[in-house]
C-alpha cells in the first residue's frame, strides 16, 4: 500500500517593485519629509522669539537702543501770530504773540566716543551691552543775518536759553556727566531733549548775550544695548569712535571717513559737514526721529515716528525737517539662529542625496529598501536640525554641529549596514554624508558663493545618477535588454 506524503504549500514569492514604483515612493516620502522640516522652522522662530525677549529683559535694567544728538542750543522768541475766526457770521482777524523756540546748532562739535562693551547673559542666552564715555566740545555762534530765518534778534529770549542734549534712553545714564559753558559748570536738568530723541534726555539753563561765540564742554556716560547711534547737528561734525569689540558694523545715513579694525578693537573716524547734512544752522522746528536704521545684517527702513513736540499740543512750530544719524552695531561674528536657518534651506540636499543612494543600491545593488527604511532614514535625517538648533544654544554653533552631524553619522551608519546588508555600502553612505555635512559647513561660511556651489554639486550629482541609471527600464524589472545584432 502506498503511503501519501502531504507536501506543505509554498507561499509566493512577494512581488518585486519596478524601478519607478520605487522612485514614485522614495519621492513621495522625501515630499512628505518637508513637513516636519518646515515645522522646525516654527520651532527656530519660537527660540529666537524667546532669545529677543531675554536680550529685551536684559535692557529694561541696562539701557535700550541709545542715540544721542546734540548740543543744542535752544533760544525762546516772541512771534506773532495771525488768525482768522469768525464772529457773529463775519470774519475777524486777530493778531496773538506767541513765544516760540529756535534750534541752534554748533559751529564746530568734536567728540571722542569710548565704546566698552560686556557680555550679559540670561539662562542660556547671551546678548552684547555697552557703556559708552562720550567727552566732547562745541562751538557755538549767533548768526549775524539771523533775520533771514525769520527771527529778528531784539525778539530773541537769550536770558531763556537752554543748552540740551538729546539721549533716547535716559535710564541708561551713569554718574559723572557734566556741562560747562567757556569753563562754568552748568546743573544738569532732567528731561527736555530733542525731537531726534524722542525729547529725551538732558539740558542745562544758560544766560547768553550771543555778543561772543559759546564754549561748551560735556561729558556724557550711558549704557545701552543694540546700536549705538549718533545725530549729527552744526556746521562740521568731527567724531572719533573708539572700542575694545572686535567685530563692529558700521551703518546709517554716513559712514565712517576712517576706520581701523583689529583684533584688539576698532577705531573710527566721522568728520560731517552740514553740507551733506542738507540742515541749516538755526532752525524754528526742530529735527523729527531719522528713517533709517544700522544697514547690517538686518538691514531695514523704520517708519517714521509721531513724537509730540516738548511743550505739548498744538505749538505752531515748523518741522525743522528729519534728523540723520550714523550707526554703530556690536555684532556677534556668528548669528547662530541665522546659521541654523540657511542649514533648514539645505535640508533637501540631504534627504535627496541619502535617498538617492538607498535608491541605487536597491535597484542596481539589489538590495531591498522598504518604504519604513526610507523614512526612518528620513526622520533621522531632520532631527539632525533639531540637535543642532538645540546644541548650538548652549555650546555654540561650530561644536553644535559637529556633535549633531558625528551623531547622525553614526545612527544612519549603524542603520544602513542592516538596511543594506553590508558593511561596505554603509561605509559608502557615511563616507558620503561626512562629504555632504562638510559641504553644508563650507556653503554656510561662503555666503557669496553658496548659490554657485549648491548648484554645480547638484549638475554633478544628476549627472552621475543619470550616467548610473541609463540601462534601467524604469517601467519594468530589471535592466533593459541589449539590442541583438543581425
Amino acid at each position: 500500500m502506498t503511503q501519501s506524503v502531504s507536501v506543505p504549500p509554498i507561499p509566493p514569492a512577494r512581488s518585486e517593485r519596478s524601478p519607478g514604483v520605487k522612485l514614485v515612493i522614495a519621492v513621495l516620502i522625501a515630499v512628505a519629509l518637508m513637513v516636519p522640516l518646515l515645522m522646525i522652522y516654527g520651532l527656530l522662530w519660537d527660540r529666537q522669539q524667546q532669545a529677543e525677549t531675554a536680550q529685551a529683559s536684559i535692557g529694561q535694567g541696562w539701557g535700550g537702543q541709545q542715540t544721542i544728538a546734540g548740543p543744542v542750543i535752544v533760544i525762546p522768541y516772541r512771534a506773532t501770530e495771525t488768525t482768522t475766526v469768525q464772529e457773529n457770521g463775519k470774519d475777524v482777524t486777530r493778531t496773538v504773540n506767541t513765544i516760540r523756540n529756535l534750534y541752534l546748532s554748533p559751529q564746530t562739535n568734536k567728540a571722542d566716543v569710548v565704546i566698552k562693551p560686556e557680555k550679559r547673559k540670561k539662562a542660556i542666552y547671551e546678548t552684547v551691552v555697552y557703556e559708552s564715555q562720550i567727552a566732547g566740545h562745541a562751538e557755538f555762534v549767533l548768526p549775524a543775518d539771523i533775520a533771514r530765518y525769520g527771527v529778528s534778534r531784539e525778539a530773541l529770549m537769550l536770558d531763556r536759553a537752554e543748552v540740551r542734549l538729546g539721549i533716547s534712553d535716559a535710564r541708561g545714564l551713569v554718574d559723572g556727566n557734566s556741562l560747562a559753558v567757556d569753563g562754568n559748570p552748568l546743573a544738569l536738568q532732567p528731561g527736555k531733549g530733542l525731537l531726534s530723541t524722542g525729547n529725551s534726555g538732558t539740558f542745562a539753563f544758560v544766560d547768553w548775550s550771543a555778543a561772543a561765540p559759546m564754549k561748551v564742554d560735556y561729558r556724557i556716560g550711558v549704557r545701552g544695548l543694540g546700536d549705538f547711534k549718533l545725530i549729527p547737528r552744526g556746521v562740521d561734525t568731527r567724531w572719533t569712535v573708539k572700542s575694545s569689540w572686535p567685530n563692529p558694523s558700521f551703518g546709517g545715513d554716513f559712514l565712517p571717513a576712517k576706520r581701523e579694525v583689529k583684533g584688539s578693537g576698532f577705531t573710527a573716524t566721522y568728520a560731517i559737514p552740514n553740507l551733506a547734512l542738507g540742515q541749516a544752522q538755526v532752525l524754528t522746528g526742530d529735527l523729527s526721529p531719522p528713517v533709517t536704521t544700522n544697514y547690517g545684517p538686518r538691514e531695514v527702513y523704520m517708519e517714521p515716528v509721531a513724537v509730540e513736540a516738548a511743550g505739548g499740543g498744538n505749538t505752531g512750530e515748523a518741522s525743522g525737517g528729519t534728523a540723520k544719524a550714523v550707526a554703530i552695531s556690536l555684532i556677534e561674528p556668528v548669528d547662530l539662529y541665522s546659521q541654523v536657518d540657511r542649514s533648514i534651506k539645505y535640508g533637501f540636499l540631504f534627504i535627496g542625496f541619502t535617498f538617492v543612494a538607498f535608491l541605487m543600491f536597491d535597484i542596481i545593488a539589489g538590495a531591498r529598501v522598504a518604504a519604513a527604511e526610507y523614512l526612518l532614514t528620513g526622520i533621522a535625517l531632520v532631527l539632525f536640525f533639531v540637535l543642532l538648533l538645540a546644541f548650538a544654544e548652549v555650546i555654540g554653533f561650530m561644536p553644535a554641529y559637529m556633535v549633531a552631524s558625528a551623531a547622525i553619522i553614526g545612527l544612519l551608519t549603524f542603520y544602513s549596514a542592516a538596511v543594506l546588508k553590508s558593511w561596505k555600502r554603509a561605509r559608502f553612505l557615511a563616507a558620503m554624508l561626512i562629504g555632504l555635512y562638510a559641504l553644508l559647513y563650507t556653503l554656510l561660511n561662503l555666503e557669496a558663493y553658496a548659490l554657485l556651489i549648491g548648484s554645480v554639486l547638484m549638475f554633478f550629482a544628476l549627472a552621475g545618477v543619470m550616467y548610473m541609471t541609463r540601462n534601467i527600464d524604469w517601467g519594468g524589472i530589471g535592466k533593459k535588454e541589449e539590442p541583438v545584432a543581425a
